[in-house]
This record gives C-alpha cells, sequence and structure tokens, in this order.
C-alpha cells in the first residue's frame, strides 16, 4: 500500500504527517511511503531524512494523491476550509484519508468531503480506550498546547515567574492559575511548576482535583453541583448558562488573586464556554496575562479574539491558534506516532482492512461511499443551523 504525504497548505501550519522515524514502521507493515517535496521541511525534517529511510519524493502534489492508496494529513478538508476545496478534486473513490477534518465544528464541509468517494477518518475522533492511547492525537497535540501556552505566558508577563533571592532583594514567584485539567491543562500545570510558579487549578470534573494535586497545583473548589459534570471519554459535558453564571461569579476572586491565567475549557463539537468576563479582566492587576487556548472555538475569555493580542484594562489577553504549530518538530513527531499506530491499526498484510465491529475503526471513520456514516456526525449535520441536507 502506497501512503501520501502532502504538504500541509493550512495557513501557518509547520507541521508534516509523517516524519522520517515512522518510515521503516510502516514498511514492516507493508506500506510504502511517498512525500511531497519540502513537505517536511517547516518541520525540521529535510527531503533527504525521508529518503535515507526508504521514502519516496513526488515533486507535485497532484502526483502524490493521483499514485497513494493512502493520504495523511495533519489539517484535512472540514479543517481547513479555504485551502482544503482545492484539495477535493485531487481524491478519488476508494482512497483513504486520514487527519484532522473538524468532523463536529464543521460537519458540513464532510459532504463536499463525502461526495468525492473517499473512506475519510477524522483523528479527532479516536475513542478514549486504553489500547487507543497511542492512536490519539487530540491528546497529543493538547499535551504541545499546554507546554507552550505556559512559555508564551511567560514571555508576555511583566514579571519573572520563579521566587528569587537576590542582591537586590527577594522576588516572589509569579501565580498561575489553569482553568481546566485536562491533558493541555495537566501539561500547563507541570511546565509552570518546572519554571517556578506557584500553581493554582480548577476543573468543573471532581475527579480532576487528585490529577492536579498530584502535579503540585493547588485546587480550587467552587461551592457548584457537578455531579454530572464528566461526560462520555471523560470530556467535559456542556451545561446550561446558568451554571456558567454561578460560576463566573464565584471564580471571580480566584482570577483577581493570580498573575495569570490560562484557560483550557472545551466541549467537544461546540462553542468554548465564556468563563471569563469582562469585569473579571478588569480585576486582575495591571501587567496580568490571559493565555485562552480555546480562542479557535469562540475563547474562554469574552475579550480573546482569535489569533489576536488584545490589552484590555491593562491585562494581555493571548488567542493562539494551531499552538501546535508553534513547535512543529516534536508536535510532528508526536502526530506521526499516532498516525503510523493507526494506519497499522487499518491494515492487514499491506492492504487496508475495515473492521466496523472495531470501535476505534468504527468511531473515526466519518465518510464512505459517497455518505456521512458517523452518528454523531450525521446528528450535528441534523441540528446545523440554515438549509437542513441530507447526510
Amino acid at each position: 500500500m502506497l501512503v501520501g504525504v502532502p504538504k500541509e497548505i493550512f495557513a501557518g501550519e509547520r507541521r508534516v504527517a509523517l516524519v522520517p522515524a515512522s518510515l521503516p514502521l510502516l514498511a514492516r507493515a507493508g506500506c510504502e511511503v511517498l512525500i511531497e517535496r519540502d513537505a517536511g521541511y517547516l518541520a525540521g525534517y529535510p527531503d533527504a531524512l525521508y529518503e535515507a529511510k526508504g521514502g519516496r519524493i513526488a515533486a507535485t502534489r497532484a502526483e502524490v494523491f493521483g499514485a497513494a492508496d493512502a493520504i495523511v494529513q495533519v489539517v484535512g478538508p472540514g479543517a481547513n476550509p479555504a485551502g482544503g476545496a482545492a484539495d477535493l478534486p485531487l481524491l478519488r473513490p476508494g482512497q483513504v484519508l486520514v487527519g484532522f477534518l473538524r468532523a463536529l465544528g464543521n460537519p458540513e464541509a464532510l459532504l463536499e468531503l463525502a461526495r468525492t468517494g473517499v473512506a475519510g477518518f477524522a483523528v479527532e475522533m479516536m475513542p478514549r480506550l486504553s489500547r487507543a492511547q497511542g492512536m490519539d492525537a487530540l491528546s497529543s497535540m493538547a499535551t504541545i498546547a499546554g507546554y507552550k501556552a505556559v512559555l508564551l505566558a511567560a514571555d508576555s508577563l511583566a514579571k519573572m515567574f520563579p521566587l528569587m533571592m537576590t542582591a537586590a532583594g527577594t522576588l516572589s514567584p509569579a501565580r498561575v492559575l489553569i482553568v481546566g485539567v485536562g491533558v493541555s491543562g495537566l501539561q500547563a500545570i507541570a511546565t509552570a511548576k518546572r519554571i517556578g510558579a506557584v500553581v493554582s487549578a480548577y476543573d468543573v470534573r471532581p475527579a480532576a482535583k487528585q490529577e492536579a494535586q498530584s502535579l503540585g497545583a493547588k485546587f480550587v473548589e467552587l461551592p457548584l453541583d457537578t455531579r454530572d459534570a464528566e461526560g462520555e471519554g471523560g470530556y467535559a459535558r456542556a451545561q446550561d448558562e446558568d451554571f456558567y453564571r454561578r460560576q463566573r461569579e464565584l471564580m471571580a476572586r480566584a482570577v483577581a488573586e493570580h498573575d495569570v491565567v490560562i484557560t483550557t475549557a472545551n466541549v467537544p463539537g461546540r462553542r468554548a464556554p465564556v468563563l471569563l468576563t469582562e469585569e473579571m479582566v478588569a480585576g486582575m492587576a495591571p501587567g496580568s496575562v490571559i493565555v485562552d487556548l480555546a480562542a479557535e472555538r469562540g475563547g474562554n475569555c469574552a475579550l480573546t479574539r482569535a489569533g489576536e493580542t488584545v490589552v484590555a484594562h491593562g491585562v494581555t489577553i493571548l488567542g493562539p491558534v494551531n499552538i501546535a504549530s508553534l513547535v512543529p518538530f516534536h508536535a510532528s513527531q508526536m502526530y506521526s506516532g499516532n498516525v503510523t499506530a493507526f494506519l497499522k491499526h487499518l491494515t492487514r498484510d499491506g492492504r487496508m482492512a475495515f473492521d466496523l465491529d472495531d470501535e476505534i475503526t468504527r468511531e473515526t471513520l466519518v465518510v464512505r461511499a459517497g455518505e456521512v456514516v458517523h452518528a454523531r456526525v450525521r446528528e450535528a449535520l441534523a441540528q446545523a443551523p440554515g438549509e437542513r441536507k441530507e447526510p
């Protein structure tokens, strides 16, 4: 089976779907790899490294799509509405496509993808199973995001993070609040602790308390009924607006006591909940920093603008998008490991073999043979505003 790796065309994207070290692993599974010229260059992987590991270099994008049995991308159609449309005519019936497709966030785009006849697998739909951990690209990229968010905050803050006792006096440590103790939140806690901050954490899920404390964070507890706050797969469950209003009222004091607030609260397929109001931002000390990792989904802070830096009431609010692409070498390495494990799961003796009784295959397959086949995506399409389209 020939696996094709085209160059990423999403604006600002520097990752690559497969790194050279993955090629021998795929070769043992019966797969050859064809890479578009310079596809890995921005991530730190030149063509010579791919060739040294047995990969072939294609001169054009059309050559990759035309020859490959399976296409692997980081940002596929759906997650890349502007550029992804140009790839649709290059796809053909029976071909396999693997990548981030934003299946629940932009389900209408999957109707166009389905019309190409490909079998499309959305890696963000990977179920949270023990045997799927090595394929969980969403968690891998969240790890990168949590780490990088702390560095962005440290770079923007008017203070240094660690406690320092100097001849000029004692410098008190920065106080950092992590809101949302998922994968990115836990990595943010660990990174902030490593560079010397005093770290607190808050999550609506009761089980998050022990995880945050295990990394040295003080857990902020609010008197809220959170018995149904955890949904399927360990993700936070969306709450009603009255819950979020009460949560914001109680959180205001905690936010005001910290120099840095990093928010990570996302609900799959939904707009991110607003946790920080403008009044809460105004209550922070001048020079404070907010890093909103939910900016791409509307933001956890009312003042966040996706992809921009906003200064309001003396507080710097960062709204980074595609933050994993800021660390492209290791982000590509982690994503490549996930995709390689997934491709090996889908193949038998070098050929694609879909077992729809297998939960990993069934839950990631979103389009096949001209149809949207994933139940949750079909449900999202039925609920989409505007003209209703038959999936």
